[in-house]
């Protein structure tokens, strides 16, 4: 199909090109039509995968359907038949009876826990078929589904709000697929701050690459997650869990009590049945075991009222371990996630199931009966919270190491996903020599791919600007975005939507969407100013910046706008900064004659033909030279005074 359509393209070429055209455009085109044909190869091929699996896991689900159904139905007949033939044979006497009744209830209870396990696969099958209808969704560009991260929305920070890296249809949605709070807070962090060295960037690059193909560990992963996601709050109040003192474990005559209150009731027991004793003394001792075991049970009853729910997020989070033990990890950054669960004594998944085992033992109490007779025989409630407080004494200062790998794991298999559903996007060469930023058709990854003009952009020395002219709505702040984006995903260590890419990670800050604020009393043009005058003294400190400006003191009047503008580049520069502004200022252009190693000019013009006003928003060389501010107006029907 690929060797066709080219095949065809050059035909055409030779018919209605003349030579010097072929020879300069043909393979140029040729080789981009080659490119754009096997991106889509590629796409096709994994929106087919998706398909695949939905239409595998809706069998899978459809048969799971159909079992519960039957045992259901086998449940009910047992139970019937249970009951009827207990009415039937009761005058053959209680022994028939009881045997009747335990033959149809051992059955019934064996039913029951597989009418559970069916229950869970059919949940887990249902949201499968749902996260992998996202993805689907996510490829044809709705990502709705997807947590925007609106809680780190901040005005303030020094990039992430200029590029809508948070918010709805935000860069965050885009690529967010967390199923944990600790994953999503630690995506939002690297989103935050950005990774600054070479190595760091090139091993998270490794870690990506190495998860991407592997679409079953992060499907899973991401499954399990979801089906109990838990609520922010669970990190840190399992944190205040661990470094809560223990209260009866740290007592050794709590620790010995349920033991030697145990081995009375059987001494006890025994000396009745072999006759030595009354049975009132057995009787006494059991019911004077209850009245005790009540003088611990408001304690108890506080602490797991306190925890309980806190500690069911252990279930899930037991699993996602699990598959980070099991996880054949072989780069650095995967295998240090992998240490933190690792431990010689016994798996880290293991001992969360164990936990949950224990608090769910402990919900037991909730059964009148259960506690009356188990608190009986040997003070059962204070044994099971002893064995949480064993527990949380063997353990505890492992948990956080194990919350931190969930919270790693999630987040990079966010970011494998999204590498998975852009084959056509590259991993750009981290450069360790300052400063770099080439790039060729860039694009911003979150406008529609039929809709997006890519262009490039050169800078490959230190102090360096661009000066970008050109008239309203012609392309400058896409551009300026659409660099900001992807500097952003590439010290990310993710690829990012380009044909090459390379840079030096240096400190990205942006003056692209200034607010005022009106709690703090603070107007536009001060806002502007406090910005930038971060950025100088950031510069002071030594720091390296990458700027991105966009229309430099818009908050005031043009001829101090215009001063103040050409003064600040002027600083820049000799601050040895590099960095991109956009202006409608033509004037900026002229630093180029001052600074001719140091400054380009390129715009994106508005081009007026047949009286309608056209973009191409492909960038050109040199300063803007047709404005279209009047024109619109005009169109609009405002009349212009010409004299």
């Amino acid at each position: 199909m690929i060797f066709l359509s080219s095949l065809i393209l050059l035909i055409i070429c030779k018919l209605t090109l003349d030579k010097n055209d072929l020879k300069r455009g043909t393979l140029s085109i040729i080789i981009s039509l080659l490119a754009n044909n096997k991106d889509m190869e590629q796409r096709t091929a994994i929106e087919a995968t998706y398909r695949d699996i939905i239409d595998e896991t809706e069998r899978k689900l459809h048969r799971a359907k159909q079992r519960i159904y039957r045992i259901g139905t086998l449940r009910l007949l047992l139970f019937v038949a249970g009951i009827a033939l207990a009415v039937y044979f009761r005058q053959e006497g209680t022994p028939v009876v009881v045997g009747i009744l335990v033959g149809a209830l051992v059955p019934f209870l064996y039913l029951v826990k597989r009418h559970n396990k069916l229950f869970y696969k059919r949940e887990y099958l249902e949201k499968k078929v749902e996260v992998t209808r996202q993805e689907l969704s996510a490829m044809a560009h709705d990502f709705s589904s997807f947590d925007g991260g609106e809680a780190f929305i901040d005005p303030a920070h020094v990039y992430t709000y200029d590029l809508d890296v948070f918010g709805t249809h935000s860069l965050f949605q885009y690529i967010n697929r967390t199923a944990t709070e600790p994953g999503k807070q630690r995506l939002a962090d690297w989103f935050n701050a950005r990774l600054r060295s070479k190595e760091a960037i090139e091993e998270r690059q490794e870690a990506v690459q190495e998860l991407t193909p592997d679409i079953r560990t992060r499907q899973h992963f991401r499954i399990l997650g979801l089906l109990y996601k838990g609520t922010p709050a669970d990190a840190g109040e399992l944190r205040e869990w661990v470094e809560a003192p223990v209260h009866f474990n740290k007592h050794l005559l709590l620790r010995m009590l349920p033991g030697v209150i145990f081995l009375a009731n059987v001494l006890l027991i025994g000396l009745w049945l072999a006759g030595v004793l009354p049975s009132t003394f057995a009787g006494a001792f059991f019911v004077g075991c209850i009245i005790a075991s009540s003088f611990f049970s408001k304690r108890i009853t506080h602490m797991q009222e306190l925890y309980s729910k806190k500690l069911q997020i252990l279930g899930t989070y037991a699993r996602l371990i699990r598959i980070i033990e099991e996880a054949p990890m072989e780069c650095k950054a995967l295998s240090t996630v992998q240490k933190l669960v690792s431990n010689d004594e016994s798996t880290a998944s293991l001992a969360v199931a164990q936990l949950g085992t224990l608090m769910d033992d402990l919900d037991k109490r909730n059964n009148v009966i259960v506690a009356v007779l188990l608190n009986g025989l040997f003070f059962w409630e204070l044994r099971k919270i002893m064995q949480i407080e064993g527990w949380k004494q063997a353990h505890a200062n492992r948990l956080p190491q194990w919350l931190e790998a969930i919270a790693e794991m999630d987040a990079y298999c966010s970011l494998a996903t999204f590498a998975y559903n852009h084959p056509d996007y590259v991993y750009p060469v981290i450069c360790s020599e300052p400063f770099r930023m080439e790039a060729k058709a860039l694009g911003h990854p979150l406008m529609q791919r039929d809709k997006c003009v890519r262009n490039d952009i050169t800078m490959s020395s230190r102090p360096y600007f661009l000066i970008i002219t050109g008239a309203n709505m012609a392309g400058k702040s896409t551009y300026l975005r659409t660099i900001g984006v992807n500097y952003l995903l590439a010290c990310m260590g993710v690829p990012v939507w380009a044909d090459s890419l390379q840079l030096y990670p240096a400190q990205l800050v942006t003056s692209l969407r200034t607010t005022d604020s009106l709690t703090d009393n603070e107007s536009y043009f001060f806002a502007e100013l406090k910005r930038l005058q971060r950025i100088i003294h950031l510069l002071q400190q030594g720091e390296q910046l990458f700027i991105i400006l966009d229309e430099i003191l818009k908050g005031t009047n043009s001829v101090d706008k215009q001063k103040g503008s050409l003064a600040l580049v002027k600083q820049l520069i000799a601050l040895q900064a590099n960095g991109v502004i956009a202006t409608h200022d033509l004037l900026l252009g002229t630093l180029i004659d001052t600074f001719p190693e140091h400054i380009r000019n390129h715009c994106f013009e508005a081009d007026i033909r047949s009286n309608e006003l056209t973009f191409s928003y492909q960038m050109r060389q040199g300063v803007a030279q047709n404005m279209n501010a009047c024109f619109l107006m005009k169109k609009m029907g405002i009349v212009m005074d010409d004299k």
